[in-house]
């Protein structure tokens, strides 16, 4: 299910469907080769453990959202774009964004350049978008662009083409930056989401590449999240094992391809088209039917279902959601 539902037994991390990390996406921007797009996808529309609707509050005020990048091909970033959203004042809630470089984007906080600050969050069909010199930036609820029949999936595989997020939604995050500000070269991207609710920053889910969550359960997943990639070969013996239950591989053929999927950084060059897993991710890409290959060891090839048709061909790219909502705070 891409990065949905990445907490514990489906769940959602702390418990709070507005921390969940879904999807991340990354394109160069259609007719201006200059500048990318950066959607960062959290707090799908409705769970399965439990089953039904979130909360209709988009992003939590005690968060951070993050957007890590690195430059230079060592696994650490070296800029971080952050947001922080107000709590709701009037029906609705505020970004703002900021930019950290060096040690500072490494590392874990909410501090950095604000690049715009009171952008309006977007509950209904209209894309309430904020433009700050060369950046652009939307933030609210959208149609979900994942695509994938998840309870074929929950049925051992048993695929029948119907797609369980065709009618869902999720919160997206969207950024256009020009590439003069990513340094024009090939590029190390995740996002994560850090909860400061306990009154200190404490990593709550991370996401690059699709469904990496599945190879992981209890403290694996814990210790997954608040991992730095530099870290991540030691989960190479985990993936391994749950590839060598999931697809009968053997465990040296298990391990080659865990060390694929390690470290889970999602590369992107702005100066070429995006395809995964060559090159960044667009929103049009089958993500899954490759994801269910590699799992089943080429026993099943796809899953049958396509990508959405509610794309936009301009910013803020994804689809209006499919139900307006206004904006209550989120239960305590």
């Amino acid at each position: 299910m891409s990065h949905h539902y990445s907490g514990p037994d489906y769940g959602f991390p702390h418990g709070d469907a507005r921390l969940d990390i879904t999807d991340l996406y990354a394109f160069p921007k259609p007719g201006d080769a200059s500048k990318s797009i950066i959607i960062m996808d959290v707090h799908p529309s409705a769970g399965v453990n439990p089953v039904g609707p979130t909360t209709a509050e988009a992003f939590a005020p005690e968060a951070t959202y993050e957007l890590k990048i690195d430059t230079d091909g060592d696994n650490v970033a070296n800029i971080a774009y952050r947001v922080r959203f107000s709590a709701n004042k009037d029906g609705g809630q505020t970004a703002t964004l900021r930019r950290a470089e060096g040690a500072e984007a490494a590392g874990t906080g909410d501090g950095g350049r604000t690049i715009l600050e009171n952008a309006p969050v977007s509950t209904g069909s209209e894309a309430r978008i904020t433009a700050a010199g060369d950046y652009r930036f939307f933030a609210g609820w959208r149609s979900d662009p994942f695509f994938f029949d998840t309870m074929g999936a929950l049925n051992n595989l048993q695929f029948t083409g119907s797609d369980f997020f065709t009618d869902k939604d999720v919160c997206s995050i969207v950024l256009e930056i020009p590439n003069a500000a990513l340094g024009d070269k090939k590029l190390g991207l995740w996002h994560r989401s850090v909860d400061g609710s306990s009154g200190k920053w404490v990593p709550a889910d991370r996401g690059a590449l699709p469904s990496q969550s599945v190879f992981l359960s209890g403290d694996q997943k814990a210790d997954y999240i608040t991992a730095e990639p530099t870290e991540h070969l030691r989960f190479v013996a985990v993936f391994a094992h749950s590839l060598e239950h999931l697809g009968g591989y053997t465990p040296e053929e298990a391990t080659r391809v865990a060390r694929t999927l390690l470290p889970d950084i999602l590369h992107f060059d702005p100066r070429q088209p995006a395809s995964y897993p060559q090159n960044g991710r667009a929103l049009t890409d089958d993500v899954m039917d490759g994801f269910i290959s590699m799992i089943s060891n080429g026993k099943v090839k796809t899953d049958n279902v396509g990508a959405h048709t509610d794309l936009l061909a301009s910013f803020p790219y994804v689809g209006a959601p499919h139900e307006a909502r206004s904006a209550k705070p989120a239960a305590a």
